[in-house]
């Protein structure tokens, strides 16, 4: 079991990953890959039980995750590559011409870790409770996570979904929503307030739990928690609070670095705020 700390500089390495990925191709989001890199190492290299050396879309007998706010796929396919499902030289080619590592993830040309197109937002989330439905249908004991975005609740199809996985009583699958107040137009209160949205989940039949996505022991801490509540007849749901752009000080808390890369000057400025600590690509 890897301990906190040697997550913690893995977290670090996927944060200068995801600049490096987003300058060099000028193009990208870094903001909420940046808030949700420390949930996604945590995920990948400590709760999650995965076989990146037996990659299969179908994810028998393992535990599978689905990104449903598919722009934060910079973040994803760096721990992607650093547990192994792909070479970390590959993180070099992200949205460039032919690439396997599209803007938002893609299938058709066999990423592995990737088992759905993701990106249109509001998706994930059917998807993810169809899976965990298989898997109960199937009696394959492991979890499904997916992780959402908070602009992404003003999507209709997010609440079918809830509706569904409550109503199916789908008690193995476990949904994060990155809850960092910004989307690409602005504060998401500004754009669509969401109101009480722990009050809203569990009005759908949800289990909520809250979590500092920005602190590793907290979210591991909730991760177990989570896994704990599966079996219970109830789907579980996580507001993880984040900062977009955690870790870099000028873009934290702005929705300015949603969907912008830096420039030159811009992103060696950033990645003086992280180390190098697994090498970078």
């Amino acid at each position: 079991m890897r301990e906190i700390t040697e997550l913690q500089d893995i977290a670090t390495q996927v944060r200068r990953d995801i600049l490096r990925m987003v300058h060099g191709a000028q193009s990208g989001h870094p903001g909420g890959p940046l808030g949700c890199a420390d949930l996604l190492t945590a995920l990948y290299f400590r709760v999650m039980r995965h076989n990146p050396e037996k990659f299969n879309v179908d994810g028998t007998e393992e535990d599978l995750f689905f990104l449903s706010n598919g722009h934060l796929s910079a973040g994803w396919y760096s721990v992607l590559a650093r547990s192994g499902y792909f070479d970390t030289s590959e993180l070099g080619t992200f949205r460039k011409i032919d690439t396997r590592l599209q803007g938002h993830p893609a299938t058709e040309e066999g990423l592995p870790g990737v088992r759905v197109a993701s990106g249109s937002l509001g998706q994930g989330l059917s998807v993810a409770c169809g899976a965990a439905l298989a898997k109960k249908l199937n009696n394959d004991p492991h979890l499904v996570y997916c992780l959402m975005g908070d602009g992404e609740q003003q999507e209709g199809q997010i609440w079918e979904a809830a509706m569904f996985g409550a109503g199916r009583k789908i008690d193995n699958i476990i949904g994060i929503i990155d809850y960092n107040g910004q989307q690409i137009d602005g504060a998401v209160n500004d754009v669509m307030p969401l109101g009480d949205l722990h009050a809203k989940w569990e009005a759908f039949g949800w289990k909520v739990l809250e979590m500092n996505g920005n602190d590793m022991q907290d979210t591991l801490d909730t991760l177990e928690k989570a896994k704990q509540q599966c079996g219970k007849q109830q789907p579980v749901v996580i507001l993880m609070h984040t900062d977009m752009g955690y870790g870099v000080d000028f873009m934290m808390g702005t929705h300015e670095w949603h969907g912008k890369p830096p420039n030159d000057e811009q992103f060696e400025k950033a990645m003086t705020n992280f180390r190098e600590t697994l090498g970078d690509y």
